[in-house]
């Protein structure tokens, strides 16, 4: 076993602001996916070239990693691959029983309400046709509805992490360039997962893949923290941030493309999200070097009552995301059949961020009261 891995992962101690990025990423997403939406213009993509879809990947693979190497030292690694199976199953779980809820709620919303085109929007057009068809090739992970491919993208690579952190655990950067090595060539030979009967997934597996290894790969080698002292580097990473973000307004304001050589522009459009482009890690890993020199894990913001309810979101991540993908449904509902006004599209984000807390806490409050009276007086 590294010996520097065994080091980091046994130094490692909680650290909130995973959860914390886990429960941003949960609220973007929920607003990401209501189109036409005043709110959504505030998330990550628009002022960069990466989103909250590359930030939850890589901090589930820091988290996992953390977790299940800790548990490696302490009690071997075949008990970690299990606990890691086990995970695997609770997602494709939670994926199976959110498919078949989610495409029947929409097929049934379409067919009584005077909006039927939400069925085509959300790509589930066969499901009146050929409803068991649909359900047998979504149990493969063949059919994609709109807002469930980030969950169908945990399945594979969270089964293939128990490979990826026995590879951490002895030789770190060797997994890493192997990582590098699969992205590379699933770019250059157009390797994914096909849909039936035609179509690719929104995220290439063998591609994203490289988002998740590298969280793995940055919680065992402790890398960001050596490489905070270096100032050079963080003015590096500064300005790239800057050139994306004024390369992703420029998109969006014609005014300001004027102002950025099309050749510059062209160099990064389109922002290939499916296969990962390689300034897309480029701008996700800047960014995340700058947050974590600027919000050690001892900062006093992290203990700001609101910031406190998104890090709540963070730790039942998985129940927030599914019920955001309801919720979602029921905001762009609410818009397309009732006054789009400015006010309602910030009236149903703020309703749909408070009910995430809720979902969040009573999933927490459940989970303590299902723990022995021993268990929660120790804690």
């Amino acid at each position: 076993m590294n010996s520097t891995a065994k080091a980091n992962l046994a130094a490692f101690s909680h650290d909130a602001r995973l959860y914390l990025t886990l429960g941003i990423a949960n609220w973007s997403i929920f607003i990401d996916h209501i189109p036409n939406n005043v709110v959504n213009l505030l998330t990550l993509r628009n002022f960069g070239f990466s989103g909250a879809a590359d930030l939850f990947v890589f901090v589930v693979g820091y988290g996992v990693a953390i977790i299940h190497g800790k548990m490696v030292l302490e009690r071997g690694f075949v008990v970690a691959a299990t606990r890691i199976f086990r995970r695997v199953w609770r997602l494709y779980a939670a994926y199976v029983v959110l498919f078949v809820i989610y495409i029947d709620t929409i097929a049934y919303v379409a067919s009584q309400s005077s909006s039927p085109e939400i069925i085509h929007e959300y790509n589930i057009s066969g499901i009146l046709e050929h409803p068991l068809r649909i359900l047998v090739r979504g149990l493969v992970l063949q059919e994609e509805p709109l807002n469930l491919d980030l969950l169908q993208l945990m399945i594979p690579l969270m089964a293939f992490f128990p490979l990826v952190l026995w590879g951490l655990m002895r030789r770190p950067n060797l997994t890493l360039l192997a990582s590098v090595a699969l992205y590379a060539a699933a770019r250059y030979f157009g390797w994914t997962y096909r849909l039936y009967p035609e179509g690719e997934w929104t995220f290439n597996p063998f591609c994203w893949q490289l988002l998740m290894v590298l969280g793995g790969w940055f919680a065992v080698t402790g890398a960001p923290s050596r490489l905070h002292g270096l100032s050079w580097l963080r003015a590096l990473a500064g300005a790239y941030l800057v050139l994306a973000m004024a390369i992703t307004l420029a998109r969006h304001w014609p005014p300001l493309a004027a102002y950025v050589p099309d050749a510059v522009l062209g160099a990064f459009t389109p922002n290939d999200k499916e296969n990962l482009a390689p300034y897309r890690v480029l701008h996700f890993l800047a960014l995340a070097y700058l947050a974590t020199y600027l919000v050690p894990a001892d900062h006093p913001a992290l203990q700001w009552r609101l910031l406190q309810i998104v890090i709540k979101c963070g730790e039942e991540w998985l129940a927030v995301f599914c019920i955001a993908v309801f919720l979602s449904f029921a905001a762009h509902l609410i818009l397309i059949t009732g006054p789009n006004l400015v006010a309602m599209q910030i009236a149903v984000s703020l309703l749909g961020f408070a009910a995430l807390a809720a979902v969040a806490y009573y999933v927490s409050w459940s989970k303590w009261q299902d723990l022995p009276a021993a268990a929660r007086q120790r804690a």
